[in-house]
């Protein structure tokens, strides 16, 4: 069974665990490894966002700087014990180098997108992709209500503090290392092992720092610094994460373990024939134990997790 969680987002309340949310990716950059420049355009952001939110997604996630493999981040990550330990070659796509997006960059993809859709759709849930505490509190002065950090709110010593003084929703995801090292980094001795490690010392460190254990979402950042092969044991042992007693959240869209496993003739599948082996990965995440999906394909994620939650209501 799935533990049930009421996660404070600012003014409003959303129940995690009877149902699972699907989180709809919105990416307004020109270099995404899906779907870079489809959107980078504001308004065909947004109305791509009402499609999804017409499609079932529970949440819109804005995102306006890509974090694959090979980019350089413009924030230097705080001094942790795993700085020098990080993970090889991630899973999320291609590697490549790309110069930094500063905070004005981000700030002018993300901005509009998120005061228009707001407007358009008040009632929507918007999240905001960055681990820049400025970028993030100026998306919750547009309306948005959760911040997603992929650093695990240790690439900006301001973030946790932020986050505990705008009172929104936060995920905590699992990253080790940042993107421009991923490739010469050392492997993973026990990814399952580590990552329920580093989470619950960062969920502390981010409690401690104010932020409420209630506006708290775990994820344990599928790809982000993770071998392709280190990608099955996490997934095949999600439910373990459980334990740490945080809802939790998932993303694994098209991610590029999911193209190895799929390979034919030796080559890996390509970024758009990884849906089947997508929805695959989905199931399994929702069967034990995940409370929201971040995908790109949200119609057929929102229609998988209804037949998914019946599975799990059940008892399974």
């Amino acid at each position: 069974m799935r533990a049930i969680f009421q996660w404070k987002i600012g003014s409003r309340t959303l129940e995690l665990g009877r149902r699972t949310l699907i989180m709809g990716v919105v990416n307004v950059t020109p270099d995404s490894f899906s779907d870079g420049g489809l959107y980078i355009d504001a308004a065909k952001a947004v109305a791509y966002a009402e499609r999804l939110l017409d499609d079932g997604a529970a949440i819109i996630d804005v995102g306006g700087e890509s974090t694959r493999p090979g980019v350089v981040v413009s924030a230097a990550p705080a001094a942790t014990a795993d700085a020098g330990a990080a993970a090889g070659t991630s899973s999320s796509g291609s590697s490549s180098s790309s110069h930094a997006v500063s905070e004005e960059e981000e700030r002018n993809r993300v901005l509009p997108v998120i005061r228009d859709l707001k407007k358009r759709r008040p009632e929507a849930v918007i999240s905001i992709d960055t681990y820049k505490s400025g970028v993030a509190r100026a998306a919750v002065d547009l309306g948005a209500e959760v911040v997603n950090d992929i650093s695990g709110f240790r690439w900006d010593a301001k973030m946790s503090k932020t986050l505990a003084e705008l009172k929104v929703g936060a995920v905590l995801m699992h990253t080790r290392g940042r993107p421009e090292e991923w490739s010469t980094l050392p492997p993973i001795g026990d990814p399952v092992l580590l990552v329920k490690r580093d989470l619950r010392q960062w969920a502390e460190a981010a409690t401690l720092a104010g932020v409420k254990r209630d506006h708290l979402v775990l994820d344990p950042g599928f790809g982000f610094g993770k071998r392709l092969e280190e990608n099955y044991p996490l997934l095949a042992h999600f439910g373990e994460l459980q334990q740490m007693g945080f809802p939790l959240l998932a993303g694994v869209s098209r991610k590029s373990f999911i193209g190895r496993a799929l390979a034919r003739d030796g080559k890996d599948a390509p970024v758009e024939d990884r849906i089947y082996g997508t929805m695959a990965a989905e199931a399994v995440l929702i069967l034990k134990g995940a409370h929201i999906i971040r995908t790109h394909d949200v119609a057929l994620a929102s229609r998988a997790a209804q037949m998914l939650d019946a599975i799990v209501a059940s008892g399974g």
